[in-house]
């Protein structure tokens, strides 16, 4: 598979089934009332109904990228989606909190696998800089634009419907992708010897990660010490064993590090954004879950138009960083903008103007981050380095979620105690959490613009344009 046509259409179908994915971390906010109302969920534990996909799915984005670099990146790539397939008919049916919360935590494992090679496999079909641009744009929407896509179409399938569907209609979507996946992408190349896989090392950063998360949520802040000591373990463990999970040699790469922090603080904010939004037009101003979709496809729109037609023209004219900072900061006036608006907020002055700003932001800011992280790594590790900057993000925004959610519910509570109303005090948390997820946005944007070391993104010397050409 060497032909331009024939890389898109791989392309096509890695992004398909990548959306799917993503869609599962933003489709649910919707559908939180109704999942709570028919389940039973109380208010601290409907969280978990994101929570718990994220944490598996971050968690196992590091062990499934090495599986890609050992087994092969397309065969990961078909079991991560079989399983993710599987994992959506036991949510879809689930009759109990507690039984969707676990087939939540194993649709994550299933997710995992598909995003964790998905960026490795787009690194190895482009390599020409206007292409790999190109393709990255389409993919920086995926990611970025995925989330505005869920909340558009869970408040579609619940308004219409019922949640179930948000759940079900990942299983014509898994088959689809399944069967054009066997005959888009290129075989795996064949591996002179597999390693040993570092079982222990994802044992200990998973755990580090899902204490850190929980004990936010909870405010059990003992568990973040017993975090910080699973996370010294290990590294300490990647240190010396002779096949680790993550090389350390990775964190010496400046321009991974620097993206891993841009991600961390940009999906913090944005994962809050989808959430808090979605909860405001519902709480605070009265929406129904199609209603709610519906506010939500101006940033659809907005967003896929500058992710596909703008981005890549911008980094290829003006290099990675400009684009990545004006693109965040235009992420951080929208959350600012949200965390003004009122009880009695208007969709065109209050609502829509956040929602435009923040397409264009995320639309322009994605790719750039991507190419920046993912520019320095060698082939053989593209696929670990994809799960690295993968878990960046993920975990990047449970946390945020977790903190933000958090601040939320203390000011919420302060509030009310005062002598507040309902809303003024559900609107009040709300306020503060967009305020804080704007300071997040904008400290990305500083850390991005000055600290990125981007190579120029101009074209290879003729003989390898040559080559790609008649590739």
């Amino acid at each position: 598979m060497t032909d331009l046509k024939s890389r898109w259409l791989a392309l096509y179908v890695l992004c398909l089934g990548d959306l799917m994915i993503v869609l599962d971390q933003s489709i649910v906010n919707v559908a939180l009332p109704s999942i709570q109302e028919d389940l039973g969920f109380s208010q601290s534990a409907l969280a978990w109904v994101v929570n718990a996909y994220l944490l598996t799915f971050g968690g196992f984005l590091l062990l499934s990228g090495r599986l890609g670099d050992l087994l092969g990146n397309r065969r990961v790539f078909l079991g991560g989606v079989t399983f993710f397939t599987i994992a959506s008919v036991a949510c879809g049916l689930a009759p109990t909190a507690e039984f969707l919360v676990v087939g939540r935590a194993v649709q994550g494992l299933g997710g995992a696998a598909v995003s964790a090679v998905a960026l490795a496999l787009i690194m190895g079909l482009f390599s020409d800089p206007g292409e790999r641009a190109k393709a990255m744009g389409v993919f920086g929407f995926v990611m970025s634009g995925g989330g505005a896509v869920g909340v558009l179409l869970g408040g579609v399938l619940t308004g219409l419907f019922s949640w179930h569907w948000i759940f079900l209609v990942n299983v014509p979507i898994g088959l689809a992708v399944w069967f054009a996946a066997r005959r888009a992408l290129p075989e795996d190349a064949a591996i002179e010897q597999r390693g040993r896989i570092d079982v222990l090392g994802a044992v200990l950063v998973t755990g580090a990660l899902m204490l850190s998360v929980y004990g936010i949520v909870s405010s059990t802040w003992w568990l973040l010490a017993v975090s910080a000591v699973l996370v010294a373990a290990f590294v300490l463990w990647e240190s010396r064993t002779a096949e680790p999970l993550v090389p350390l040699r990775l964190f010496r790469l400046r321009n991974l590090v620097v993206a891993q922090g841009v991600g961390v603080l940009w999906a913090a904010a944005m994962f809050a954004w989808f959430f808090l939004a979605a909860l405001y037009l519902q709480q605070v101003l009265g929406y129904g879950a199609l209603e709610v979709g519906l506010a939500f496809l101006p940033t659809s729109v907005v967003m896929a138009y500058c992710s596909l037609q703008v981005s890549d023209r911008l980094v290829m004219r003006f290099g990675i960083r400009p684009p990545l900072v004006v693109g965040l900061g235009l992420a951080a006036a929208s959350l600012a903008l949200f965390s003004r608006a009122p009880v009695d907020g208007n969709f065109w002055l209050d609502v829509l103007p956040s929602m435009l700003l923040l397409g264009v932001g995320a639309g322009i800011a994605f790719n750039p981050v991507l190419l920046a992280a993912m520019g320095d790594v060698e082939p053989h590790e593209a696929g670990l380095a994809s799960g690295v900057v993968n878990t960046s993000f993920m975990m990047g925004g449970a946390l945020g979620l977790a903190v933000l959610v958090s601040l939320s519910t203390w000011r919420t509570e302060s509030l009310a105690d005062s002598g507040s109303s309902t809303l003024e005090a559900l609107n009040g948390g709300f306020q503060l959490a967009f305020a804080a997820g704007a300071i997040a946005a904008l400290l990305a944007a500083v850390a991005g613009g000055v600290l990125l070391r981007p190579k120029p993104m101009v074209a290879p010397e003729p003989v390898a344009a040559e080559e790609s050409c008649a590739a």
